[in-house]
């Protein structure tokens, strides 16, 4: 049994490992109080989804759910997006504008990447935590507003209110609840069904008929890989693998999409040689060992041209025989094509 949520924009959770679902009983749980939240992790690993979840399962759920990515916007312009503006407010305010604040009436308003926003504006959003009013940018009436803040970041907020970039007054207000939204390498169980849900949508996407399976080879890089990026490197990863396979079947997995498909030569600048040193010189066999990459080299090639003829000289099927994707057969291909 999995946990999953749903949206009108598909799947919004997925996942079976304890520690996912510990994390979404808790989100449960605080969705239901009307205080602020925040949640911490990692990029990528669906602090968004999660806030949507939060304001959905609120009693807010059916007021706007306003989103403002603060690592995205200057000091000034994050202020007018916050609060608003007057007309005259700075150059170019033609006319008076409503801020997210005023969007987000009734409703929830998620500050991503919290952590980055200014100290002048903190004063601003804690004096709207604690009387619910402001004023707009080059405006002196208060403006009341009911919305609940929900705070998301990867920073280490305690850290910075230690060091003055962040106003401990605000971290307190907006701390009700803090909930840590755990990485993809803390949650393995789930590695595997969030693949095999990727795959299965990107065939979808791409026309193609039935489920996509993975190779035991596959799916034990999958679940061995660090995960950096978390959900959104996976998603990545699974899509690109779908799409450069010619069946429904991974045989293995590629995740560093910059690996050049030949070998770069480094470039070599001929020196001035006298008349006698360009007469061609007589060929003489060289005595020495193969060096490694050339022992590498030549297995390669002694593995494509059997996994050829075994199958028949058809690719695709060389390839899953080597456990590689039919991109990364081609490629090695190209790599030998002289040999070859």
């Amino acid at each position: 049994m999995h946990y999953t949520t749903r949206q009108s924009s598909g799947v919004e959770a997925l996942g079976e490992s304890p520690t996912f679902m510990a994390f979404q009983e808790q989100l449960s749980r605080v969705a239901k109080v009307d205080r602020p939240v925040l949640i911490l992790g990692e990029r990528g690993s669906g602090k968004e989804l999660a806030i949507r979840r939060l304001h959905y399962l609120s009693a807010r759920w059916q007021g706007p759910l306003v989103a403002l990515n603060c690592a995205a916007l200057s000091p000034g312009v994050l202020e007018s997006e916050l609060f608003g503006h007057e007309a005259g407010a700075f150059t170019g305010a033609s006319g008076r504008r409503k801020g997210r604040f005023e969007a987000a009436e009734s409703g929830s308003l998620f500050l991503d990447e919290i952590g980055l926003v200014p100290i002048n504006v903190q004063e601003k959003i804690l004096r709207v935590v604690e009387y619910r009013e402001f004023e707009r940018v080059g405006g002196s009436e208060p403006i009341e507003v009911d919305v609940r803040i929900v705070g998301a970041t990867h920073a280490d907020l305690p850290a910075l209110a230690e060091t003055g970039q962040f106003k401990r007054d605000l971290l307190d207000r907006l701390s009700f609840e803090v909930l840590f939204l755990p990485p993809l390498r803390e949650r393995r169980e789930d590695i595997l069904l969030l693949a095999r849900h990727f795959a299965n949508r990107m065939a979808t996407e791409l026309g193609r008929p039935g489920l996509v399976e993975f190779s035991p080879n596959a799916e034990s890089q999958l679940e061995s890989y660090p995960w950096p990026g978390n959900i959104r490197e996976l998603k990545n990863v699974i899509e690109r693998a779908v799409y450069r396979s010619t069946g429904t079947r991974i045989g293995s997995i590629e995740f560093n999409p910059f690996v050049c498909p030949w070998t770069p030569q480094a470039e070599t600048t001929a020196t001035p040689t006298t008349e006698s040193s360009q007469q061609t010189a007589p060929v003489i066999a060289p005595t020495k060992r193969l060096s490694l990459q050339e022992a590498i080299a030549q297995l390669e090639v002694q593995h494509i041209r059997e996994a050829l003829e075994k199958n028949g000289f058809h690719q695709g099927k060389a390839a899953e025989s080597l456990g590689l994707s039919y991109h990364q057969f081609r490629r090695l291909m190209a790599k030998h094509k002289k040999a070859l």
